[in-house]
C-alpha cells in the first residue's frame, strides 16, 4: 500500500472527508478561492456537493489498502486518520498539510511522525478545540498581557447543534485518565472531574475536565506552566447523564465496539442547529483577561473556520516547513479580527 501525491502549484486543495459534516462547511469556505478535490470512502454522497462548489470528487477509502494518487496544492485532513496514510502522504511529497481532527495522543503521534520525515512544506496540526480557533484566540490574549502562565479553556456543548457523529467521539476518552500542567508540574486528571461553573453568554454552565490537544501544546508554545480544558453542555440532562455515566463507571467497563452506541447515545442527538461557545481565560504577567469565542452556526461551521484559516496560512509566501500549531502562527489578533469575516464573534468582557 503506497499512495502517491504529487504536489501541483495549479492543483486543487485536497479535502481528505471532504463531504462529511466539518468538511462540507470547510468545502463552502474554500470553493470560492481554490479548487477542490473531495475526497471519501463513497464518493456518490458528495456528488451533490461537489457539484454545487465545482470540485471534483473521488474515492479514497483509508481503511482499503488500494493505493490513491493525485497532484494537489495542498492536503486537509478532516477524518480520522488511523494509519497517518493522508499524513505521509502529503509529508512525503512536500505538500503544505493541514489537520484539524486529531485528538491528543494523536497530534502527538502526528507531530512525531511528520518531524522524522523532516517536511519540506508546513505541517499545521491545528486540532485544538474546533480546528485551532480556540488556539488562537489564546494566543492572541497571552500576547495582549505579556505572556501566559494559566489559560483555562470552558467549553459549552450545545446538544442541539447539527453534527456528525465523529464530533462525539471524545465520549470514547471519558474512561481513560490523561496528563496535564499544572504549577509546571505534569499531573494525571480523571475526565469530568474538577467541575466548576463558568458564564456563558446568556447561561451558566457546569463544565468538567476532557482531554483536548491545546492542553498538550500550551506548555510548549506559549510557556503556560498550567493548562486546562473543561466542558459542559447546553442540557442540564445531558451533563447530569454523563457525569452519573462516569460515577458507576460506565466508560471504564464499557469500553469497546459493543457499547459504542450506549456511550455516545448519552449525547449524540443532532438538532437542527445550534451555538458553538468557548471560553478561554488567560492570566499572564500584566493580569488577567478572557475572551468568549460565539460561532451562531455551530460546532462544525468554527471547526470548519480554523481549518480555513490554517490553509491560507499554510499557503502563504512567508509560511515556513515544519510541525506548526496553531497558536504558533504569528500575528494571532491579527487573525482574531479576520473570525469576524466569517460570521463568528470574539467577545470580551
Amino acid at each position: 500500500m503506497t499512495d502517491s501525491l504529487q504536489h501541483s502549484a495549479d492543483g486543487p486543495i485536497l479535502v481528505a472527508g471532504g463531504y462529511g459534516t466539518v468538511g462540507s462547511a470547510l468545502t463552502a469556505l474554500l470553493a470560492p478561492d481554490f479548487p477542490l478535490l473531495l475526497t471519501g470512502r463513497t464518493p456518490e454522497r458528495g456528488d451533490e456537493l461537489a457539484g454545487r462548489h465545482g470540485a471534483s470528487v473521488r474515492r479514497w477509502d483509508l481503511l482499503d489498502p488500494t493505493p490513491f494518487d493525485a497532484s494537489v496544492r495542498a492536503v486537509v485532513s478532516t477524518v480520522n486518520d488511523p494509519h497517518d496514510r493522508v499524513l505521509s502522504a502529503a509529508v512525503e511529497a512536500g505538500i503544505p498539510y493541514v489537520d484539524i481532527t486529531r485528538w491528543t495522543t494523536r497530534v502527538a503521534r502526528a507531530a512525531t511522525l511528520a518531524g522524522q520525515k523532516s517536511p519540506s512544506a508546513p505541517v499545521y496540526l491545528s486540532s485544538g478545540w474546533m480546528g485551532g480557533v480556540t488556539n488562537i484566540v489564546a494566543a492572541a490574549l497571552a500576547e495582549e498581557l505579556g505572556g501566559a502562565s494559566t489559560i483555562d479553556v470552558s467549553i459549552r456543548y450545545d446538544v442541539n447543534d447539527i453534527a456528525g457523529l465523529d464530533s462525539v467521539d471524545f465520549i470514547d476518552r471519558l474512561g481513560q485518565d490523561f496528563e496535564v500542567m499544572q504549577q509546571g508540574n505534569p499531573i494525571t486528571v480523571s475526565p469530568l472531574t474538577d467541575t466548576r461553573w463558568v458564564d456563558f453568554p446568556g447561561s451558566r454552565t457546569k463544565v468538567g475536565r476532557i482531554d483536548t490537544p491545546e492542553q498538550f501544546t500550551f506548555p510548549m508554545t506559549l510557556g503556560a506552566e498550567t493548562a486546562s480544558t473543561r466542558i459542559g453542555f447546553s442540557s442540564n440532562a445531558s451533563t447530569t447523564a454523563l457525569l452519573a455515566a462516569k460515577k458507576v463507571g460506565l466508560f471504564r467497563w464499557g469500553r469497546g465496539d459493543r457499547f459504542t452506541p450506549l456511550r455516545r447515545g448519552l449525547l449524540y442527538s443532532p438538532g437542527k442547529g445550534g451555538s458553538a461557545q468557548v471560553r478561554i481565560d488567560v492570566t499572564g504577567p500584566s493580569g488577567t483577561t478572557s475572551a468568549t469565542i460565539v460561532d451562531r452556526q455551530g460546532q462544525a461551521h468554527l471547526t470548519a473556520v480554523g481549518g480555513a484559516l490554517a490553509v491560507r496560512r499554510a499557503l502563504a509566501d512567508d509560511a515556513r516547513p515544519g510541525v506548526t500549531f496553531p497558536e504558533s502562527l504569528p500575528n494571532p489578533r491579527r487573525t482574531v479580527s479576520e473570525l469576524e469575516s466569517f460570521g463568528v464573534a470574539v467577545l470580551r468582557p
